[in-house]
Parts: C-alpha cells; sequence; structure tokens
C-alpha cells in the first residue's frame, strides 16, 4: 500500500524506527517531516506545542491535504501528530483515504503533558487508533473512537542486537545502568542505591532534565555520557551488568519501550515488575522483575557478581524477543493487517463515480 507517513522525524526518533519496518514489509512510504514546521523562534515553538496554534499548524495541514491530492496514498498514518485538524481528517475520508493514528503515550494519562487539545478533538475522525494500553481501549471507545487496537511498543533490529559472542564482563563499565527520563521517582530511586546501598550506579540522559531532578550532588555522582542515541545507546545497554527498566506510572504503562529494546540487544534486564512485562517474559528465565525498593535491591545484590546467570537470562530474553516478535516488523505488521482490512472496507462500499462527475 502507498503510505502518507506525518509524524517528527530524525535519527534519534522510534516514529522513523517504525517508517524503516513499513519500507521493508513492502509499503510505499511517503514522508513528511512534522519537524520541519517547528518554529527557529524558541518561545513560539514551545506556544505551537503547548497551545496547537499558529501559521505551522495550518501549514502543515495544508501540506498534508496537498501530498494527498497528487500522491493519492491509501492510508494516512499519524505517529503521535498532534497539529492534526478534524477538517483535515475528513477531508482525508472524502479523498477515500483511510486514517492511522499511532499513540505511543497515554492523552488520558496523570502526567499531565501538554499539547493534546487537538487531538482530543480528533479522535473521532480517525478510522484507526493504535495504542499500548488495555485501558486506552476503552478511553478511545468513550471517546467515540471508530476503531483502536492495541499493540506493543518495539525494538528496532536493525539497531538493537545483541553483541559479539565474546563479549562479557571485562567489556562492560557501566554497573547498574540507566539510560532514560527521569519520569516518576527514578531519579531518588536511582540516587538511593548510590547513596544508601554502595553501588555504582550510572545514569544517562537528558542533563537538563536529570540535573533538575537529582540535584547537584547526586547529578554529579551518577550521571554521565549524556543522552544516548543510535549505536551509543545500543552500546550502552552492551556495557552494562544489569540495565534497569522502570514502568511509567504517571503514563499508567503495562510495560515499557525500554524493556524489549535491552532485551533485543541482548542486555541482562531488570525491570520492574508489572503484568505487562510478565506476560511477555518469564520471571527469573528470560527476565528478572522487581516490585518496591528492597526488592531491587536484593535483586541487584543477588545478580551483579554473577555473571554466568545474567548471561544465561540475557539470552534467553533476546530469543523470547525475536521469537515472538518484539520488533517494529512484526507490530507494524499487526497494524497493516487492521489497516488492510478497513482499506479494503472502504473500497467495497464506495459508491462509483456518476458519469457526470468523473
Amino acid at each position: 500500500m502507498k503510505i502518507l507517513y506525518a509524524t517528527g522525524l530524525s535519527p534519534n526518533d522510534t516514529s522513523l524506527y517504525r517508517l524503516w519496518a513499513l519500507e521493508r514489509l513492502g509499503h510505499q512510504v511517503i514522508p513528511l517531516n512534522a519537524f520541519e514546521y517547528e518554529s527557529s523562534n524558541p518561545f513560539l515553538r514551545k506556544a505551537n506545542q503547548r497551545l496547537v496554534i499558529g501559521p505551522s499548524v495550518s501549514r502543515l495541514n495544508r501540506d498534508l491535504i496537498k501530498i494527498a491530492e497528487a500522491e493519492k496514498p491509501d492510508v494516512l498514518w499519524t505517529d503521535k501528530l498532534l497539529y492534526m485538524r478534524l477538517q483535515t481528517l475528513d477531508r482525508m475520508r472524502e479523498m477515500g483515504i483511510v486514517t492511522v493514528s499511532y499513540m505511543i503515550d497515554n492523552p488520558f494519562g496523570t502526567r499531565q503533558d501538554p499539547g493534546w487539545r487537538l487531538y482530543m478533538k480528533d479522535i473521532p475522525h480517525y478510522d484507526l487508533h493504535v495504542v499500548q494500553r488495555d485501558k486506552n481501549i476503552l478511553d478511545y471507545k468513550s471517546r467515540g473512537a471508530r476503531d483502536v487496537i492495541k499493540i506493543q511498543t518495539a525494538y528496532e533490529p536493525t539497531l538493537q542486537f545483541p553483541p559479539p559472542e565474546s563479549w562479557s564482563d571485562a567489556d562492560r563499565n557501566r554497573e547498574v545502568s540507566f539510560i532514560g527520563t527521569p519520569y516518576d521517582d527514578r531519579a531518588q530511586t536511582l540516587t538511593r542505591l548510590w547513596r544508601e546501598c554502595g553501588f555504582s550506579v550510572v545514569v544517562s540522559g537528558n542533563p537538563r532534565q536529570w540535573g533538575r531532578a537529582m540535584g547537584s550532588e547526586g547529578y554529579k555522582a551518577l550521571f554521565q555520557e549524556g543522552e544516548l542515541y543510535l549505536d551509543a545507546y545500543r552500546e550502552g545497554i552492551w556495557r552494562s551488568k544489569i540495565n534497569l527498566s522502570f514502568i511509567t506510572h504517571s503514563n499508567c504503562d503495562e510495560f515499557v519501550h525500554k524493556s524489549f529494546e535491552i532485551a533485543g540487544c541482548g542486555g541482562f534486564l531488570l525491570a520492574e515488575r508489572s503484568d505487562g512485562h510478565m506476560q511477555r517474559f518469564k520471571e527469573d528465565e528470560e527476565a528478572v522483575f522487581f516490585s518496591g525498593f528492597d526488592e531491587l535491591v536484593a535483586k541487584i545484590r543477588r545478580y551483579l557478581p554473577d555473571e554466568e546467570a545474567r548471561r544465561r537470562i540475557a539470552a534467553a530474553g533476546c530469543l523470547r524477543a525475536a521469537r515472538d516478535g518484539y520488533h517494529n516488523d512484526r507490530q507494524m505488521e499487526l497494524v497493516m493487517e487492521r489497516t488492510l482490512a478497513i482499506v479494503e472496507r472502504f473500497r467495497s462500499t464506495a459508491k462509483p463515480l456518476s458519469e457526470g462527475s468523473r
């Protein structure tokens, strides 16, 4: 199928990896990079993101319609695109284009991220919503969604793969490691692991966010390497004896992206216990889980000195992730199976043009 794919696209965004997967599945993808519509003025850019108004929003919607009229795609796929106007979605429907919204975040969660104003109005106007949580299926349907499918976040197999077979603790310079963002109480937990328990903890991510969350003492002791992307992200996982993964409770998550990426990279995964994680990995065989600080400490003490156990569990988790399709190719395939059914339904019910309107 021909897909008009509209989202922010950069080498550091998972939306690009989903685009790659769609192309690997044989679809023709026409990209529109929403980042090119952001103002160069920091104040205006922040206002656009929070209020979802302004010339950039209008220009993006106009350009989408122009591209759709010229290219005649089967599908418009938006990937956390908050600038969409419902009139644009309705125009796509008039042109016989199926509209899909892929949403990795939770507009119904408690995290209170800005920018959802237009998106919440758009919900009844999309043909398919792709979500990450069971709860969101009911949330979206209560808002008038036509169709909702749940899939899981995934790793990108062209970037996230296991290290060489010879890799060992001699190559690992990060003991207890976390690469990501300081949502919820992560900063406090990681600081306690260092201060109260004496673990060697390494944190990487956005330096400004972690500096605010940790305070100067914890930041100076724990933070290293800044933000890690692409090869550096994979190698950061490879270089970690224990890779931590936390549920984002403020987003009502059942599992997190990072857990599948760690498994895909062949890293030892120590993740916060949840039904979503436990459904996808066998505990103590394919991943190790914790609930609460005391169990986290106990699991670190158990596995940090045991390289063989970590190696065995990491290898099993990596095999499970590949076998059960915790990667972008399989997850995008599931979305496109549902999308194809909608496209075929559109075509079967579309009224033929009259002679006078051809």
